[in-house]
């Protein structure tokens, strides 16, 4: 990796789904109630959408500035502690709920280029906790509205042939593919990094083929043990062993045949697979008791955001991938994709 990276103004882009998390805890029932599991990401059908009312008024729900993106780039912003350095692009409706999520995301140091609809309210999403678990249900409303014409706008396209990185969830595949490939496009063109991020099962069972033209231009990939076996499953890889499905997926297609794939699987407490030129690093994770888990909601989006704070600085993979760690386990600690205090992250 280059190491003459500089950590400077609007190095990195990242786009998503902007969502104000409803979250509380509750019990199974709820779940059973709203068709949930434990473990869900999914998005919201009709029969979901009472949910969030429910949540406000019968279990003190609290909003939280979410959307997996964006709460990687905070993350990253957090540990930087260089102001500007992310910039973050999704699209939001003309209400209160944007106020909130802006505040939240420029209060942390990004800087957010929001599309601006008044054909729908800011997306949320009901975060149900029941003990260790989270269960996520996205109602993406003005979300969806996200268009490439936004992209074309003059300070759009300022930032995007300023930036190094380019950031994707997968989430966001349902929303405007055409959008990130075009950053996806733009980050080949300059011989630039572009980062995925699997987001959740479904991504890979229903919009594989906006995903498979995607994946050629991906120079790193993050997913979870289910992510990654619903992406074999839907890609064919026959293989079921997570280190086998991380080589596989390396060795997938790719447009820059300079820069091998890098792969970053993450399981819970269990160590991180790390793929780095075919070869297989296994990065153990701290275990934490279980009266230190606050709310695993954001775990995952913070071990990105590590990740893409070190990455951004040429830093090599194996300390990326601890810094995503790192994060994940302070923000474990903590209600929503939250933190406090100054990082003290520290390379080796």
């Amino acid at each position: 990796m280059d190491l003459s990276n500089c950590v400077c103004e609007g190095v990195l882009v990242g786009i998503g789904n902007p969502l104000l998390d409803i979250s509380a805890s509750v019990d199974s029932e709820l779940l059973s109630k709203y068709d949930l599991q434990p473990d869900d990401a999914i998005m919201a059908e009709d029969k979901h959408m009472p949910l969030y009312k429910e949540l406000m008024v019968k279990y003190s729900a609290e909003f939280i500035a979410g959307g997996s993106v964006q709460n990687s780039l905070r993350v990253a912003q957090w540990i930087l502690k260089t102001p500007k350095v992310c910039t973050y692009f999704g699209c939001v409706g003309n209400d209160d709920y944007a106020k909130i999520l802006r505040e939240r995301a420029v209060a942390d140091g990004v800087s957010v280029l929001y599309q601006v609809t008044d054909e729908a309210a800011t997306g949320t999403c009901a975060v149900l906790v029941t003990g260790t678990h989270r269960s996520l249900c996205a109602n993406l409303a003005a979300a969806q509205k996200f268009t490439p014409e936004h992209l074309a706008k003059p300070e759009c396209k300022e930032v995007i042939e300023k930036a190094r990185f380019f950031y994707a969830s997968g989430f966001f595949v349902a929303v405007s593919p055409e959008s990130i490939l075009q950053l996806a496009a733009r980050a080949h063109a300059g011989g630039h990094a572009f980062i995925m991020n699997l987001s959740a099962p479904f991504v890979s069972q229903f919009y594989k083929e906006p995903l498979e033209k995607m994946l050629p231009y991906v120079d790193v990939l993050f997913g979870n043990e289910s992510e990654a076996e619903a992406f074999a499953k839907a890609f064919g890889i026959e293989e079921t062993d997570l280190q086998a499905i991380a080589v596989k997926i390396s060795a997938l297609p790719k447009l820059n045949e300079k820069r091998q794939r890098v792969v970053v699987i993450t399981q819970g407490c269990e160590p991180v697979i790390l793929v780095e030129g075919g070869k297989i690093t296994l990065i153990p994770v701290a275990v934490l008791s279980r009266e230190e888990i606050v709310d695993t909601n954001g775990a995952g989006d913070a071990f990105a955001g590590g990740f893409l704070s070190q990455m951004v600085t040429g830093a090599p993979y194996t300390t990326c991938v601890k810094c995503g760690i790192y994060a994940a386990t302070h923000v474990i600690k903590h209600s929503g994709c939250t933190f406090s205090g100054n990082s003290d992250f520290k390379r080796d």
